[in-house]
């Protein structure tokens, strides 16, 4: 039997292993993670994201809605215009590490079926 310690030290753990899994599932969206990659190219308004992306404001911003509930990115007031920036920097180094990780398998990953098609 479990005492008290145990039981919230279980909790605990079983908690920061739902949040991490969350925060992958953010960047595991094409578009949020296409967007999280031009901020890092510097801070853009919505409108710039979608002319890039090739799709709707609306659509862009709920992704953007996503990312900045999620912190990933910040804003600022700029006039009548939101400017978007990645919240933190480190962002480009896990992006550098994954990249790497990726380049030997991306054509294997990218015939993957099982995990669904919303994946893709």
């Amino acid at each position: 039997m479990l005492n008290d310690n145990e039981i919230v030290a279980a909790d605990a753990a079983a908690a920061a292993l739902i949040a991490q899994a969350r925060w992958f599932q953010v960047l595991g969206h094409p578009v949020r993670l296409a967007i999280v990659k031009d901020l890092l190219t510097g801070p853009h308004s919505v409108t710039e994201l979608a002319t890039k992306a090739g799709l709707s404001q609306s659509r862009i911003s709920n992704h953007l809605a996503c990312l900045r509930w999620c912190r990933f990115v910040a804003t600022e007031r700029q006039g009548r215009h939101i400017v978007y920036s990645i919240a933190d920097p480190r962002l480009q180094e896990l992006l550098d590490i994954a990249g790497d990780l990726v380049a030997g398998i991306a054509c294997h990953l990218a015939s993957c079926d099982s995990i669904g098609p919303e994946w893709i």
